[in-house]
Order: structure tokens, then sequence, then C-alpha cells
């Protein structure tokens, strides 16, 4: 980090940024000060340097603040905190400048020894991420490690692997940014401050690298965000999936959430958007990691909530959304009444004033119930049920006073409830006042009183609600399915987020609350199994280790709650055993009930009976003492839905109806098909019967019947395909029976009239117990994540701190005793041997595996000495200390591997010298020889006179092969014709030369002068003469500057050169910059070249000269061309000639100039991706993802990627002579624009190529198909055309002049714009011209050209 002197422009490629520091300290200071900060830079790197520049005390404390418009509080940063991920998350615009008017800033301020942050005194204590590093772990410490953190911000902590996540009533976007699931994505757990995706990744991850399943379980009061909370949880595990093309899947989990919501969650005293109901949302994956399905399985929907609540809560969300936010025309349509008009929502101080929020909600509704597959009518059935149960909450009843009758009213609601749900008005006024009694030989009605009447209504109103949330989880359900997940064989990788009610004490507790807080009495019971007992337990089992060892140990108690849940329900005397019995007895009572309850547990001390006056009992549960009222018990657990209501919904006229009160799904289903094939059979009958009136044929009916069917339910697409308008996934009987057998344990029951005697239906605390023993049985199958959510004041006040609240949560959780237990445990076990072989690098040669050698590694990597022991035999490691080594370890392997490929390219290049070398010599050695031989010859031929001899070509050659041959030993007469061969050429090239010389004489002297001058003034200008100590590598020539050599080097760009060198520098070192390579590809186009202009020219270059070369991406040129080449390319394209270099030279600048990109084409973004779709296991589904992320890549990398690809395809295409397959040619470019981001595992590209090697053959592979298609098309095209010239021809000779040829010319240009509009798009559209002059064989003439021609004959 540098200080600038002036605001600069930030840099492009983002990496770093210039930041203004504002200070607020009562010196008199600058009224900014500009810092540019990078990737590394942390608050308190960055204070320190504001400090030197700003000239202020350094002996005083400050602090560095960040100021967000979007709430206009002042954040303090810790001093780790980097500045430039949180300067990453504004606005684009306030990256670059942001200034105080912009509400986007830093501040510097003097620190005071107590900061006031949302008017919560906050200590400058240390910051704990994880609760295992406090040095002493009391309640004390733990509360005062939370409290900080929490006002700092920072809502989740660590313990050890378990997260914490404390509910601060308020939305925080710097915690659930979406760039905050990349930042997180690959992150081993601790090495980024906590937050809720890095323990959704680890599961994600943890998954795929151990092929087991997941489970994430959060647990917490109600009110303490665990809704919240898996929502992010969710959203944070469909993004690292990557689904990698669009089928709808992704959206539809998505919506699946806000329509659960709006249906089951409602407001509460202690929470604004609480779930009244329990479910377990199950994602399947691949074993790639591509999310392939879903099921969401729902518990226990509290429906009493429907008709009475506490007067500080409300109904459940839909209701208000319904009627705020539903238009005019809805209103009408449904009969909608505001919310004071409905008994069910009728409150004495409720007031909406958050109208406006709830239409936003009534659209955002609409919008989630489109992407789970709702069709608008449905959508109105299921506005029409909530409209009748609210007018259903506003029937009356009253008595006759003459007759005693019971009467129902009003006669308005009976008509609007007989509208909405199509009955008739005479059978719902006979189920709302009688109660019918089927008996085999009779049937009995029988009037209800006047107190019993209500209870009816209400009944059910609850039972009818139910039924329409059942059916919305079902079909919810099933637009998640995958037809895979049907069948057994094929294996599924799972992912478990389990949102249970939240432990609950209010004012009024009844038997809805024994049944929530029974299911938390479950979850912390297979906690407390998980955390402590089998932690214990392992730890038992490996106590004599730690004694063998010398490691000290100590069992840590903990609360265990298995007493309360035999309390309740063990068989024949737990609480629900009871309650069921004492429902088949007659003449029982809610009091009667009681008595026995307290006969049965009077001696058990959880078990708090309450005086004889108070209907009530008390029990002792884990997170407190809850006290009951009996009112209600029996009732509410044989509660269903009454025969007289089910026959009264089975009349409706509506069909939507019928599915709700369906007692067998899979039997409707059989009879709506059967139903639909008798209308079918019917309307064929009919439509045959008028046929056969008319005259017709009823094979010819058929036939039409038959293409008005395809008309319906298929289109044309513009290739000419059909195009099916119904959607793929239809329900059928087996996907039906499917989601009903995994969402039976929790369905709305039901009961129909029947003249014998059956079973009754499971009562409501018997099916939740089926329903909790199937979610322990499917949780305890899968490895378990715990997120604990605490609520942090029982206000709902925003970032408000309640110190005894919080600590009675740390309490009930057993939270300390569980940061204990993660503490004095070490998850890393390791042999001497173990450690030293998986740590060999860290080690220096020659050690071995000795207590000595590993403690002189813990000592030299400063581990913290209570982080880890070493025992006789074995090491035992806390996680973030095998995390460190680890990282440690794979950059030592990192600088290895470097070093490694360092001297492999210098032993490389060393032999290639000496074969050089020894060439050399060999020529060398021939050509001294020759000399010899010609000096000697010229010697023996000169006359007397010393005149200069006129000796002819011929004459020269032959004298010299008669002189050869009598110097020739006998054994040497073979090679005579060798060395004549050979002065022959020296000769030609000698005469050859001095031609060109006497030629160019003036010219070449003026041309040498002047590039003796250029040399020299380089020379005087940037070269430094300096003395070789290292052998190097000239950049020139390319062959080595030996030690104690001298060498010229550039001070200017670096170049380094022999002496002798010097002289062939053609171009100046300011021109020297990278212009053209190992620059974004984004600066390189633009409108005019969407292609850099390199490339292009390169890649015509070779699709020109080189497409039948053998091998022409394998083979490599010649290094000193090649970098004579790439000197001209960067300084002036234009000028460069590309016929005089081999073809394989600039086949291996592309691929250079590929390598060289600061960002490949396939950019790293999307890496993960690409890997993610070359992985799908159908062709089909790899194309279409592969496809789906090249369309996202940036318009330059898209347009440059589809060049390059169309070039490999015109390779590949000529496969037959190049011997380049589309599979070598993706190995060989698959590194060059596909590469890993991540460089700090050696390991990860490597393990990567095959991924990125199918990548990009996937590619190549359909552009080759698309591209002979089009070429076959074209093809077709031509013959169709000469074929139709020629009928033209044909008929225009036979016919009149003028009659038909309008008619024929438009009949063929019909004929041609048909087979026309029939050929696939191909991407390379400029290379048709190309194509047709290649392929066409038929004519080149077009058809318009052809009938000019015809019409001038006819004339």
């Amino acid at each position: 980090m540098s200080t600038m002197d002036g605001a600069g422009a930030p840099e492009r490629d983002g990496r770093t940024r210039v930041v203004q520091i504002y200070p607020r300290v009562s010196q008199d200071t600058a009224t900014y000060c500009p810092l540019q900060v990078s990737v590394g830079d942390t608050a308190r790197s960055v204070i320190h340097n504001a400090v030197a520049s700003l000239g202020l005390d350094s002996s005083q404390r400050y602090a560095l603040l960040e100021v967000r418009k979007s709430d206009g509080e002042e954040g303090m940063l810790e001093a780790g905190d980097r500045l430039l991920e949180r300067v990453l998350l504004w606005p684009p615009e306030a990256q670059r400048w942001h200034l105080q008017g912009e509400g986007y800033y830093f501040i510097l301020q003097q620190q005071q020894p107590q900061a006031n942050l949302g008017g919560n005194q906050v200590s400058n204590t240390e910051d704990y991420d994880d609760l295992c590093n406090l040095q002493t772990v009391t309640e004390e410490s733990v509360l005062e490690a939370l409290r900080q953190r929490f006002y700092r911000f920072k809502i989740y902590t660590y313990a050890s692997n378990i997260l914490i996540a404390i509910n601060p009533n308020k939305f925080l976007p710097v915690y659930y940014n979406p760039k905050y699931v990349k930042m997180y994505e690959n992150q081993p757990l601790g090495k980024l401050s906590p937050h809720i995706f890095a323990i959704a990744d680890v599961a994600f991850r943890t998954m795929l690298s151990r092929q087991v399943n997941q489970c994430i379980v959060l647990s917490g009061e109600s009110g303490s965000g665990k809704t919240e909370s898996s929502s992010y949880l969710i959203h944070c595990l469909t993004a690292l999936s990557q689904k990698t093309f669009s089928t709808g899947l992704e959206r539809t989990i998505l919506g699946a959430g806000p329509v659960l919501e709006a249906f089951g969650n409602a407001m509460t005293a202690e929470n604004n958007n609480s779930s009244r109901f329990g479910k377990f949302i199950q994602l399947n994956y691949l074993e790639s990691g591509v999310i392939r399905g879903a099921v969401i399985e729902k518990y226990l929907l509290e429906k009493c909530r429907l008709v009475s609540r506490d007067k500080r809560e409300r109904n459940y969300h839909v209701f208000y959304y319904l009627l705020v936010g539903a238009s005019k025309d809805e209103q009408k349509e449904f009969h909608l009444l505001t919310p004071q008009d409905y008994l069910y929502l009728k409150q004495q101080d409720l007031h909406l004033e958050d109208e406006e929020k709830l239409g936003q909600e009534y659209k955002r509704l609409h919008q989630a119930m489109e992407m789970v597959g709702f069709l608008a009518s449905t959508k109105k059935r299921i506005f029409s049920i909530l409209s009748a149960i609210l007018h259903l909450g506003n029937v009356t009843y009253s008595v006759s006073e003459d007759t005693q009758v019971l009467e129902v009213g009003p006669a308005e609601v009976l008509s609007t409830l007989s509208d909405l749900l199509k009955v008739k008005k005479e059978l719902l006024v006979k189920v709302l006042t009688k109660r019918r009694v089927v008996t085999a030989n009779a049937t009995i009605d029988s009037q209800y009183t006047l107190q019993q009447a209500p209870k009816v209504r209400d009944s059910m109103a609850k039972s009818l609600y139910s039924a329409l949330f059942d059916w919305i989880i079902l079909h919810i359900n099933h637009a998640m399915l995958n037809r895979r997940d049907m069948e057994e064989s094929v294996s599924c990788l799972s992912i478990g987020v389990l949102d249970i009610f939240g432990f609950e004490n209010l004012q009024s507790n009844g038997f809805e609350q024994l049944c929530i807080n029974f299911a938390n009495e479950k979850l912390q019971y297979y906690i407390n199994q998980n955390i402590f007992k089998l932690e214990q337990c392992l730890q038992i089992l490996e106590k004599y280790y730690y004694v063998s060892e010398g490691i000290a140990w100590q069992n840590i108690e903990y609360n265990d709650n298995g007493g309360c849940i035999q309390l309740i329900s063990k068989n024949s005397t737990g609480l629900f055993d009871l309650l069921d019995n004492d429902g088949n007895l007659p003449e029982a009572t809610d009091e009667t009930l009681l008595d026995q309850l307290k006969l049965q547990h009077q001696d058990n001390p959880l078990f708090v009976p309450s005086p004889h006056t108070k209907p009530s009992f008390a029990i002792r549960h884990f997170a407190g003492s809850v006290e009951y009222h009996i009112e209600d018990f029996r009732e509410k657990n044989t509660e269903h839905m009454r025969p007289e209501v089910v026959s009264l919904l089975r009349s409706s006229e509506r069909a939507f109806v019928h599915h709700l009160v369906a007692s067998s799904p899979e039997a409707l289903f059989r009879w709506g098909v059967l139903r639909a094939t008798i209308r079918i059979l019917t309307v064929f009958k009919n439509m045959g019967r008028q046929r056969a009136e008319s005259g017709c044929l009823f094979t010819v009916s058929l036939y039409c019947l038959g293409t008005h069917f395809v008309c319906i339910f298929y289109r044309k697409s513009r290739g000419g395909r059909q195009k099916q308008l119904i959607p793929k996934q239809l329900m059928d009987l087996r996907s039906l029976q499917h989601i009903v057998g995994l969402t039976a344990h929790d369905r709305t029951s039901k009961s129909i009239f029947h003249p014998h005697q059956r079973a009754k239906p499971p009562t409501v605390s018997a099916q939740f117990q089926a329903s909790l023993r199937k979610l322990m049985e499917t949780i305890e199958k899968a490895e378990p994540f715990f997120i604990f959510c605490v609520r942090a004041n029982a206000d709902k006040r925003e970032m408000h701190f309640d110190d005894e609240l919080v600590l009675r949560q740390i309490r009930c959780t057993d939270m300390l005793q569980m940061v204990h237990i993660q503490k004095s445990g070490y998850r890393a076990k390791y042999t001497f041997m173990e450690f030293v072989y998986k740590f060999r690098m860290l080690f220096p040669k020659g050690a071995t595996a000795t207590p000595e050698h590993i403690t002189e590694l813990c000592e030299r990597m400063e581990l913290d000495n209570s982080t880890y022991q070493i025992g006789k035999n074995k090491v035992f490691l806390k996680e973030k200390e095998r995390q460190l080594l680890q990282d440690t370890h794979n950059k030592e392997v990192m600088r290895r591997i470097i070093i490694l490929q360092r001297w492999f390219r210098a032993c490389l290049l060393r032999l290639h010298f000496q074969q050089r070398k020894d060439a050399t010599v060999t020529i060398q050695l021939h050509l001294r020889g020759t000399v010899v031989i010609i000096v000697h010859l010229q010697s023996s031929l000169a006359p007397c006179d010393q005149q200069k001899p006129k000796i002819a070509y011929k004459d020269l050659m032959k004298g010299y092969h008669n002189k050869v041959n009598s110097l020739a030993e006998p054994k040497e007469k073979a090679e005579v014709s060798l060395v004549v061969n050979l002065f022959q050429s020296v000769l030609d090239g000698f005469i050859r030369r001095e031609i060109k010389r006497v030629e160019s004489e003036p010219s070449k002297m003026t041309k040498k002068r002047r590039k003796k001058d250029k040399c020299v003034n380089l020379i005087s200008s940037s070269a430094l003469t300096y003395q070789v100590n290292i052998m190097q590598s000239c950049d020139l020539c390319g062959s080595y500057i030996w030690g104690m050599e001298k060498a010229y080097m550039c001070s200017a760009c670096k170049l380094i050169c022999h002496k002798k060198c010097l002289n062939n520098i053609i171009t100046d070192c300011s021109t020297r910059c990278s212009l053209h390579f190992g620059v974004q590809v984004c600066v390189l186009t633009s409108k005019a070249n969407p292609v850099p202009k390199v490339v292009e020219m390169l890649l015509l270059y070779v699709e020109i000269n080189g497409l039948y070369t053998e091998g022409i991406y394998r083979k490599s040129g010649s290094a000193c061309r090649a970098r004579e080449l790439h000197q001209i390319l960067e300084t002036n394209p234009e000028a460069a000639c590309l016929e005089n270099y081999p073809i394989h030279t600039i086949t291996g600048l592309i691929k250079r100039w590929l390598r060289e990109l600061p960002v490949p084409l396939m950019t790293f973004s999307l890496y993960s991706d690409f890997l993610h779709a070359a992985e799908l296991p159908e062709k089909a589904d790899r194309i279409r993802a592969v496809y789906q992320k090249v369309d996202e890549l940036p318009p330059a990398n898209y347009n440059t990627l589809e060049r390059l690809i169309f070039h490999l395809v015109r390779v590949a295409k000529e496969e037959e002579h190049n011997k380049m397959t589309p599979s070598s040619l993706a190995i060989v470019f698959a590194p060059c624009i596909l590469r890993s981001p991540d460089l700090d595992d050696p390991f990860l590209g490597m393990k990567d190529v095959g991924k990125t090697t199918q990548c990009v053959e996937t590619l190549i592979s359909e552009q080759f198909r698309r591209y002979t298609e089009k070429l076959q098309n074209i093809q077709q095209l031509e013959y169709a055309e000469a074929l139709a010239v020629n009928q033209l021809k044909l008929r225009r000779q036979n016919t009149v002049r003028g009659q038909y040829k309008i008619q024929l010319y438009f009949c063929v240009a019909i004929f041609r714009v048909d087979l026309a509009c029939r050929l696939p798009d191909l991407e390379q559209e400029n290379s048709d011209n190309d194509n047709l002059d290649s392929s066409s064989s038929m004519s080149t003439e077009s058809l318009e050209d052809r009938l000019r021609s015809l019409e001038s004959e006819g004339q």
C-alpha cells in the first residue's frame, strides 16, 4: 500500500483502489488523505499509513469507521478487516470516487476508552471469532465475547465447527451480498470470519469429498431467526450447486420459500415472521454436485391460529396479503372485505401500517407461485378457498324461539360461501347445523347445540385450510421432483436443512405448545447425542491413547433431557398415550384427563401438578418450566375433517375442491384418467356420427382430428421442428404415488361415512410422534452440522442485546459445556510417521520421525503450545493448526514445483544448445576443409605473370573434382561426390551473394549506416554493460551467456543480449511494452474489430496456408523465430510478413497469445461452472450447460472464443490430412483458454485436466456437428434450387408466355424460403461465402438470375 499525492483513478483490474480517508480528530489536518489499498491491506495498516500521512500523534489510538448511505450508520472496522472487500460491496460509482456527498466513505477517528455504537457501550477487548480460543471459558467470558461481536455487527461466531447466530432483528446487507457466496466458496472453516455461508460451503464440499449425506440442524427459541437462516442456507446451497443450465429447478426451489412463508408463517409476540409449522428441506444432488431435485416435509401446522390467537398476534400472512394487495377485479371475484370485517382477523388494535409492504408481498407471492408451477387458474382457486375460509368465520348461529331450531346466517354470507365453494346452499346449511350418524340399518341426523355449532364451524375452517396447505406442499414437491429420484438404482447425495418450530413459553400454552416443545426436546436430545455423548464416547475409546501418550483428559458433564422425553412419549404411561386412551372413553372430560395425569406422574420431578382450582400442569423442559392449560386437549388431539364436510366438498362443481378432500390422491387421479378417457371416446363418437351424416369417411375425420390435436399441443419452430407446448413433467400415477409416500406422515385426517365400524383416524399426537420418528431416522443417516440461533431481545428491537435473555439461552443449550468439549478435544491425530509423511516438505533434508524434529517444526511455525501436544507415539493437533500446516505445506509444494520447472527448462535449453553447438562444429569443419581445398586449387592454377585467371564454371568444377579425387585415399573414394556437392552449393551461394551485393551496393550502405547509427543511439541511451555471474539466456539469439562473460542490458525494458547480438536489435525498447500480448481481451477489441487484430491475422493465415499441415498444433516452432515474430507483432502487426515464418511458428504464437492473457477466454469466475457442466452424465445436458455458460462470458471474450472455436472446427474438418481430431485439439487448447484460478494448491489444476479437456472438446465437437449440418443443408438447398429451375424450364417450354410464369416464380420462391427457414443457425456467419465456394457443386448462379434468363428466352 502506498500513499498517493492525489486521488488518482483506480486500477482497471480491480486488485487496487484509491480510497479517501476523512479525519475526525481534534488536530487541524488536511480535508482527506488518499491512500491506495490492495487486496492484503487491513484496517490496521491503513490507519498506520493515514496517521503518518496526516502527521497525527502516533501515540494515540485511532479507529477506522465505514459509512454507508443505505443505513446512514457508522460501522467500526476491526484491525484485521480488509478494506478492499468492503469497497467492492459498494455501488460501482462509489467504488471509483467515494466522496462524502455520495454517502460511502471511511472516517479516521481518535479512539476513546469506550466507543458508543448504536447507543450501546462497547469495550475495546480482543475479538474472538471462535469461542474455543477464549483463554478462560465461563458464562461471563462467553457472554462478553458474543456482546462485543454483536455490537460490531458480527452476528456469527464459531464454537469449533458449530455456528452461533444472534438475531439482530434487522437486515444486514454486508452479510448477504451475493459476492459473499463466492468469497466463502472452497474456503476451510475458520479461515475467513464466521458466516452461515461458510457452514453451507463446508457441508457441500464434505458431501462431495466423502460421498455421504449431510444435514444442517437449526435450533433455537421462537424469534431467534431460524426461518431467515434456513432461507439463506437454501439460497447458498442452490448457488453452490452451480447448476450450469436452466431447467427451472433452482427457480422452483427458490420460489417455494415465499409460498410456504405466506401460508405457514404469522406474526407473533416474539417474531414478526414466525414459522407455525416445522419443515425439513432435502436438496438432492448428483455425485458431481449438480442439484437435481428437492423434497419438503412439513410437520404439525398450527391450525388453531386460524380461529383464535393472542391479541398481540396475527393470523397467517397470506390473508393480509390477499386483502390488501388484491386488485378491484379480484376483490369483486373473491368477495373480499377489509380485515376488520372478518371474525377470524378482527382485532381491537389491528393497525396495518405496513400496507404498502403487504401489497408488495402479494405481488411477490404471485411471482413465487408462478415459479413453483401454479397456473393463473390454480391461483384463483386457491384464493377462492382462502376467501371462503374467512367468510366461514362470519357465519352466525341463533335458536328460533318458536321451534327451537338452530338457525344459521346471515344469508349473504351463506350465498357467498356457496358461490366460492361451488356447493348447494341447502347442503351447506345442513352441514353447519346437523350431525349425521350412519349405521348399517339407518342414517340419523341430529341438531347441534348453540354451544357446539361455532366449534363445528371453526373445525371445518381449520380442516379446510390444513387440506389446502397439504395440497400446496404436495404440488410443490412434484414441481421439484426429478424422475431419477424414483429409481433406487440411481445413486443420490443430499443435504437436509431442518427448520423446526422454536421452543415456546407463552402466556397461555395449550396442546400445540406441548407438541412444539416435545419436538424441541427430541431435537435437543439429538444434539446432545452428537455433540456431547458421541464425542465423549469417541474420546473415551481413545482415552487409552491419551493416557498412554501422556495427554490429560477429563469428562465433561452435560444435561440429559431423556427423562422429559420419556415423560411425554413413553408407551402406556406417557402423556400422549394417556391422552389417546382418554379420548376413547365416551364420558371422559378434560378434568378427568388432568386427574389421570396427576395420578400417573405425581412422583416424577419433571411433572409439576397445579393446585386443584387451576386446570393446568407444568413440565420442566431443558429450556425452562412451562405451564400448560388442559382445556381442549382431547378435542384438539382427535380433530380431523368430519365426514359431513367431506361429503359436502365432494359435491362441489369445482374439481379443485375434490382434490383437497381426497382420502387417496392416487384413486382420485385414476378416476380422473378414466373420466377423461370416456369423454374423449364420446367426442370421437359424436364427430364420427356427424361425419357419417354429412357423407364423409370417418378416416378423414380421424386424420383431421389428429391434425388439430397436433396443432393444439405442438407448433413449428424456426428450424421446422415440432416444439411441444404442454409441459414435459406432467403428473402421472407413479410420480404421484412417490410424492404422496414422502408426505403421507403428516396429512390432514379425513373421515367418511361408512355403515360398518372401521378403524378410527390416527390422533394428532400419534401422527406427530410418527412424523418425528421418521424425521430422526432421516437425519441420523446423515452427518450433522449445527447452527444455534439466539434471540437478542424479547421486544424485537433492532441491534439490542439483552444480557439476561441471552445468558438464559446459553444455559439452556449447554453452550458452555459445548465450548469446553470442543476446546478439549484434538481433531487431528497422527502417528510420528504419518505426520512426517503428510508434511514432509516442511521438514529439512534428513529429518526423521522423532519428537525432536516434530517439536522443532512446531516451534518454527510458531504454533501455540496449547493447540498441540506431542505424545510418545502420536501428534495431537487442533483443527486450526492442522489447516495452517496444510496451507503452508501447499505453498512449499508450489515453490518446489516452480524450482523443478526452472531447472527442467534450463536442462532442456542446455541440451538444445549442445546439439546446436555440435552441429555447428561439424559444419565449420567441413567448410574449413572446403576453403583449404579452394585456396590450394587457386594457387596451383595461378599463371606465372600473376594475372587473374578466367576460369569457366564447368571447368572449375571439373578441376575441383579431379583434385579431390587425386587427394582422396582409396577408402575415401566413396565420399568424393559428397565433398564435390558441398563445394558446389557453397560456390553457388557465394556467386548469388556477390551478384546481389553489386546490384544493391549504394542502398545497402545507406541502410547499414542508418542501422549502425540506430544501434549506437541505443547503446548510448539505454544499454548498460555488465559482467554475468550466473548463466543467463540471450533474448535475441536464444543461446547462453556464460559466467564471467560481458553482456548488454537495456535499462528501460531489461532486455539482455550478447555484444555481438546488439546490432540485431531492430526496434526501440520504448515500443517493447506489451501492446497485443498479455493484455485484457476487452482492451484489444472494439465495435469495428470484435476479435483482436493479431489473433484474427494469425488464425486467417493458418486457415489459408496450414490446414493440411500434419500435426499443425501438436508440434512447436523455432524459439528464435517465434521470438522475432512476437517482437514484430507487439510493435507493428501490419508490418509482419507471415510468409517468411514456418507455419508451426505461427501456431505456437496463437497458443502463446492465449496463455499470456491475464484472464483466460473462459474466465476465472466461470471456471467451476464449466467444470460442473463437463461432469454432467447426459450429453445433451452437458452441451446445453456449456453453451449457457458461454453465453455468460463478456462480449469480447465471447467473440474471440467464437472465432477460435470456428477455427478449430475448420482444422478438425481436415483431420485426414493434419491428424488433428477434436479431442487432440481440446488437449492442446484446454490449458490455454480454461485455466484454474486457484494457484495455491498445485494439485488442483492437475485434477481438473480431464474436466477442462472434456468441456473444450464438447464445444469443438458440437460446433463441428453444426458446421457439418449447415454444409449439408446448403447443399440440399442448392440441389432443390437447381431442381426447381429445371422444372421451371420444362414448364416454361410447354406453356404460353406469361400465363404461369408469375405463379411458378412464387412457388419456387416459397419452396426456397421454406427450405431456408429449416436451416439451423450457424454462429460463424462470416464463413458462409467460403463454405458456398468450397462445397457448392450444383450451381453458382442465383435463382433470380436464372428466372431473368428464362424471361429473356421467352421474349
